[in-house]
């Protein structure tokens, strides 16, 4: 981390500043959604879990959903499997989801527990399989450009239903909920599900106060490449019929507009390769990028 010789009269201003934003947010519930440089980087995997750890600290509810889609690669590459991607979604035959859970539901699960829980915090890893909190049935996609034309994706699901009662649990014993986007099905099968998706129906089931997600951009962008924020829903629809927003951003926007749609106040799409991002877009008046308001 970049050592920033401060002197205390500051550190006390900034600490003040942020009191107004810790009231106002106490006992609020804020699903972060972890993903892209945030997850790979050394330096912002530190800063990110003591973000987590000092979110919980002052009163607030953090609930931790994370993606993985780098070491998903780069485990595939290793036993001679290409990625393929349809809409921004991952193409997930038997063996891929092999992968996807061994990767998801372990290897990355368990190093972002142990990291908030080096800094302080109290996490546990989960999956939507345990207590079979995330129920999932087989996604069929309709195609951008002929709708009525229905792609399976494999073992891709969609959730069919969230039980909130383990997280509620979990909060109510001062533990941090780190998520693995996998789901259960009726027989008991494993789905991937985007992890965007899964945050935003998170957000909403849990009616929580802000959705946060992580991303390799500052934000929302427009043609022109400056930072948008403060949108509304229909400003968002706009540049999604214009193509402003397309590829790997639909599945993030899609769930973002449904959580803003469904009662969520703020949601928040970030730069997560800026330090304690997270910080920055919750305690301070000067946001690191996009909000869309609920209304």
């Amino acid at each position: 981390m970049t050592d920033i010789n401060i002197s205390p009269t500051v550190e006390a201003s900034v600490l003040a500043a942020a009191l107004p934003y810790i009231r106002r947010f106490q006992d609020k519930t804020i699903v972060i959604k972890y993903g892209g440089n945030a997850m790979t980087d050394d330096n912002l995997k530190q800063c990110f879990a003591r973000d987590v750890v000092l979110l919980k600290l002052v009163g607030m509810n953090p609930v931790v959903v994370h993606g993985g889609g780098p070491q998903i690669e780069t485990l595939l590459k290793r036993v001679g499997k290409q990625g393929e991607f349809i809409q921004g979604m991952r193409v997930t035959d038997r063996d891929t989801m092999d992968v996807v859970e061994m990767v998801l539901g372990g290897l990355v699960n368990k190093e972002i527990v142990n990291l908030i829980n080096q800094h302080g915090g109290k996490a546990v890893g989960l999956s939507g399989k345990d207590g079979a909190f995330i129920r999932a049935r087989k996604l069929l996609m309709p195609k951008h450009d002929s709708p009525q034309t229905l792609l399976d994706l494999g073992y891709v699901g969609e959730i069919t239903a969230i039980d909130p009662s383990l997280i509620a649990f979990l909060d109510s014993g001062d533990f941090i909920p780190v998520i693995a986007p996998i789901g259960v099905g009726s027989e008991g099968e494993s789905y991937n599900i985007n992890a965007d998706v899964v945050a935003g129906k998170l957000a909403e089931i849990l009616r929580a106060e802000k959705l946060v997600l992580l991303t390799n951009t500052p934000g929302v962008l427009d043609k022109g490449g400056k930072l948008l924020t403060g949108l509304t829903p229909k400003q968002i629809d706009d540049l999604v019929a214009d193509g402003t927003l397309s590829g790997g951003m639909l599945p993030k926007i899609g769930s973002a507009l449904d959580a803003a749609r469904s009662g969520v106040k703020n949601v928040h799409i970030i730069d997560g390769r800026v330090e304690h991002a997270l910080l920055l877009e919750i305690l301070t008046d000067h946001g690191v990028g996009t909000m869309i308001n609920s209304k």
